[in-house]
């Protein structure tokens, strides 16, 4: 049996089955529980007075463990310090202040026909990538499953409100590493695609990270419907360890195995993520280099030039030099993309988020 919890927890922290027996354990009947989980994933903001579809005992348990003043839970709507919107037209950055009083940045990205949502999983972040705005604050603390449930449902809400649009797509690209914080964000995007719930398709989800090892293997070995987005940036280690410290923890040839496991065990491309930047990681040489290193895996790269930082001193690559990487990777047999610059102009591109207003 679940008992009443001694403190304060978020009802978005819950999975469905945690919830249905955290009700039945008070006396409710199991069939709450789908009335009670529609309306915290569906219109949340609307939990300032009672939902009038709220049946007697339900609408009883609410009031006592909610709205009481020895209320047992609360609910993860993040307050909205700023809204900047991007001169693009497409781009909106939230700078979103958590219960405790740190902040973290969600970005809304526009395309044609979809909108998608950048996500933040941590306050901060512990990889301590160079040229990263986030990796230059350091870490702070984990956020909670319903903390990185919040930043979905806050999105939904504006594209609700303001396109009559509903989201397609999720990439956990914002603040920190997200298998870093693995068991939260596991937990956050299987409600997220839960059916009875936001029930965004498991398909349209990517996870990004700059290499933790464990972590990938982990995802292999649990079946993780999500996608992959290795943030490489170097073909050798010594370029790698250079732009992302952590490659000092796991080499290459660990990493790249552990790619190659999660290609054989889930049989799901990966997408490696490089950021192009001047005279550092930019040459036909490296270029040929990433080629041999990726060498019969299931890959598509995306090419990104850098965004500046306030903390590095390097520049995007020349647009000549970033087309002939892509030539070279296109020659040796790899699918390989430009990715679509947003919000630049707001400090809301790849690597720029840092939790405090621009």
């Amino acid at each position: 049996m679940l008992s009443t919890p001694s403190k304060l927890r978020s009802l978005h922290d819950f999975s469905f089955a945690e919830l249905e027996a955290q009700l039945v354990s008070d006396g409710l009947s199991a069939t709450h529980a789908h009335t009670l989980w529609r309306s915290l994933h569906g219109h949340a903001d609307a939990f300032q007075t009672m939902p009038t579809n709220f049946l007697g005992p339900l609408a009883r348990w609410m009031e006592k463990h909610l709205y009481s003043e020895h209320a047992d839970y609360f609910l993860d709507v993040p307050e909205i310090v700023t809204e900047t919107r991007s001169s693009d037209g497409l781009t909106r950055k939230y700078l979103l202040r958590l219960r405790d009083g740190n902040t973290i940045e969600t970005v809304l990205m526009g395309y044609e026909g979809r909108f998608t949502v950048c996500v933040s999983t941590q306050v901060g972040c512990a990889m301590g990538c160079v040229f990263c705005a986030t990796g230059q604050m350091g870490f702070t603390r984990h956020l909670r499953s319903g903390e990185i449930l919040g930043q979905v449902l806050h999105v939904q809400r504006v594209l609700r409100q303001d396109f009559g649009k509903s989201l397609r797509n999720i990439v956990l690209m914002g603040m920190g590493e997200p298998l870093h914080n693995y068991d939260a964000v596991m937990k956050a995007l299987t409600v997220v695609a839960d059916v009875r719930g936001p029930s965004l398709s498991w398909q349209r989800i990517t996870i990004s990270t700059v290499g933790l090892v464990p972590a990938i293997r982990r995802m292999a070995d649990e079946g993780c419907p999500y996608s992959l987005a290795l943030s490489l940036h170097g073909a050798t280690d010594e370029q790698r360890r250079a732009l992302i410290p952590v490659g000092r923890k796991w080499p290459m040839d660990e990493l790249i195995e552990a790619c190659r496991y999660y290609n054989r065990k889930l049989g799901k491309c990966i997408f490696i993520e490089w950021t192009l930047i001047a005279g550092t990681n930019d040459s036909p040489e490296i270029a040929h280099q990433l080629a041999k290193l990726l060498e019969g895996m299931d890959v598509h790269i995306n090419l990104i030039p850098l965004n500046p930082t306030a903390g590095y001193a390097g520049s995007a690559s020349a647009h000549s030099a970033g087309l002939e990487f892509q030539r070279i990777l296109r020659a040796a047999g790899f699918p390989v993309t430009f990715r679509q610059r947003r919000g630049i102009d707001v400090a809301a591109g790849c690597g720029q988020l840092k939790a405090q207003a621009s």
